[in-house]
């Protein structure tokens, strides 16, 4: 599978951050009705490998990875758990070599002249823009984009309903990642019919964009 390709098909990554186990099942079963199945399991929580494998084990027809690696050994167990992907808040050299090796997709944190050159440099060509907002934004996308046309930015960290059309519209942006779609709270509190209609809302602004 092509999972740079299937994110530019959905467009969207919700990026989840897991507490309890058993916020799995219902939490990607509103994912897919929202008709959007795909996901990003954060290793933010202590659950969150655990909670990988169990929406892998659940959830084969989904596209999911792990975010927030930062090392090998996180890397590694997100393998081990079956991720389809590796997204990183940041560049990690062990992370992009452990990847390579597996041919596992690893989509780094690149805000940077220097930090894209080094994923170019290492074959990467899709990175995470990361925080989006608090580093220009498009602005920024935008003027990366000219020295490196061959980059592809998945911003992630500011967007929402308010700017996802903005973002999605730039040629450079083959998807947007965030939690918005997923909000922490409604997740805790057990709200998955909010979440399904926050995820059907963000569809809809992604089809016009």
């Amino acid at each position: 599978m092509d999972v740079i390709a299937e994110m530019e098909r959905h467009k969207l990554m919700p990026v989840l951050r897991i507490d309890r186990k058993s916020d799995v099942r219902p939490l990607m079963r509103a994912l897919c009705e929202g008709g959007l199945p795909a996901a990003e399991v954060t290793f933010r929580t202590e659950c969150g490998a655990a909670a990988l494998e169990a929406a892998r084990r659940e959830f084969p027809e989904m596209l999911i990875g792990a975010g927030t690696v930062i090392c090998e050994e996180q890397a590694r167990r997100a393998y081990d758990c079956g991720a389809m992907f590796i997204v990183g808040p940041g560049w990690s050299d062990e992370v992009a070599a452990f990847c390579t090796a597996r041919g596992l997709a690893y989509i780094p944190g690149c805000v940077t002249p220097t930090e894209v050159m080094r994923a170019v440099n290492a074959g990467f060509s899709a990175v995470k823009f990361f925080p989006a907002s608090a580093f220009g934004g498009l602005k920024t996308i935008r003027a990366l984009s000219a020295p490196f046309p061959g980059v592809r930015f998945m911003p992630t960290g500011g967007v929402g309903e308010d700017n996802l059309a903005e973002y999605l519209g730039e040629k450079s942006v083959f998807a947007c990642g965030g939690s918005w779609m997923v909000p922490p709270r409604d997740v805790a509190e057990g709200n998955f019919d909010k979440v399904v209609s926050l995820v059907k809302k963000a569809r809809a602004i992604a089809a016009q964009a």
